[in-house]
């Protein structure tokens, strides 16, 4: 995320993104106050409950936005919303072509070719 905050806000980076570019309405500005929330809920999870949200259970979620500063609400939200995320591109990538990516392949660093 704080790599993504570098590049600028998150509205021009998305209509830049072919396809995303149709999904923000001329004029739309994404509130870039709600990042900071996601931002501190994400940081107060451990790592294992980074890799396992769906374990994340209620005494959890209470620790969560009691160390980042928010809701249960919010932290279930944030949740939730990962969840449509996460389906949304299984979904997309049920519809590429078996092999083939979004993105074209990646030729190795210089020095890291495969022998």
């Amino acid at each position: 995320m704080q790599q993504v905050k570098k590049m600028g806000s998150i509205s021009d980076l998305m209509k830049k993104i072919p396809g995303l570019n149709k999904l923000v309405p001329q004029g739309a500005e994404l509130p870039e106050d709600e990042l900071k929330y996601t931002e501190a809920i994400i940081y107060s999870m451990t790592p294992y409950e980074r890799r396992n949200p769906k374990m994340i259970n209620g005494s959890r979620r209470r620790r969560i936005a009691d160390g980042s500063g928010t809701t249960v609400q919010d932290v279930n939200a944030i949740l939730k919303d990962f969840e449509k995320m996460r389906k949304m591109v299984k979904q997309m990538m049920k519809n590429v072509p078996r092999g083939k990516g979004p993105f074209p392949p990646m030729a190795p660093p210089p020095g890291m070719g495969f022998n």
